[in-house]
């Protein structure tokens, strides 16, 4: 039996309406759809992002990544996920594998991505639009003009470098700041990038928050797990 195929699709930063044409037409002509999740109690943004492309014929597999500091709990998870996908493409099915944004970016699909490259599996990487590129053009923000430089991080990465890479940067998208959020906001100000920092959560999507006004958030603040925050330098 000839194997089926894996296609890592990006949905884009949350309108449905800015999948691109081949995303659309790998959804209604795939045979399973994968829709990763953190936790088993969350629905799939992804999944709802897709959904007005997807076909009813469509088997739909919900597939739990844990993201937690227990790295062997979270290596037999990605294992468990790996077989699984492997028995399907042994069936000869063709597998979408949905994913926030662009595939290359922060993504969970690079763990599956990886597992398969160099096998007998083919696989195939469809892009999405980042969300901070998304949000850019929702607000009106260039990420970066002429001899700028732009510095793209999670909020998740270490305090020294956060400060290190901020302190370099004329521009920054700072990703998963739903993490360390009063740490992000003492940084923004040393670095004089508070005044013109926006943050957005859930962009694109129906309840999407805009703030413009960082500086005035309380240090306990708790941001929506999907924000992201653009900024520069105050004279810039």
């Amino acid at each position: 039996m000839k194997k089926g195929k894996l296609y890592g699709i990006g949905v884009g930063p949350g309108d449905s309406k800015l999948m691109t044409v081949k995303a659309v037409e790998l959804l209604q002509s795939a045979d399973m759809i994968i829709t990763p999740k953190t936790e088993k109690k969350d629905g799939s943004v992804a999944f709802h992002i897709a959904s007005p492309y997807i076909p009813e014929t469509a088997e739909i597999l919900p597939m739990v990544f844990q993201m937690n500091t227990d790295m062997a709990a979270v290596e037999r998870q990605w294992e468990e996920n790996r077989k699984i996908i492997t028995e399907k493409l042994d069936e000869g099915k063709n597998l979408v594998f949905l994913t926030l944004g662009d595939p290359m970016l922060y993504s969970t699909y690079m763990y599956i991505f990886r597992a398969f490259e160099g096998t007998e599996y083919e696989a195939e990487t469809i892009p999405g639009i980042p969300a901070f590129l998304g949000i850019a053009s929702y607000i009106g923000m260039p990420v970066a003009e002429w001899e700028e430089n732009v510095l793209i991080i999670p909020a998740t990465a270490s305090p020294e470098k956060i400060d290190q890479a901020l302190a370099a940067a004329d521009h920054a998208v700072i990703m998963k700041v739903y993490k360390n959020w009063g740490y992000i906001q003492s940084e923004l100000r040393k670095h004089h990038m508070i005044k013109k920092a926006v943050m957005v959560s859930r962009a694109g999507l129906p309840d999407e928050i805009i703030q413009r006004d960082l500086d005035s958030l309380p240090a306990d603040y708790k941001p929506n797990y999907l924000s992201t925050i653009l900024t520069k330098r105050d004279d810039l």
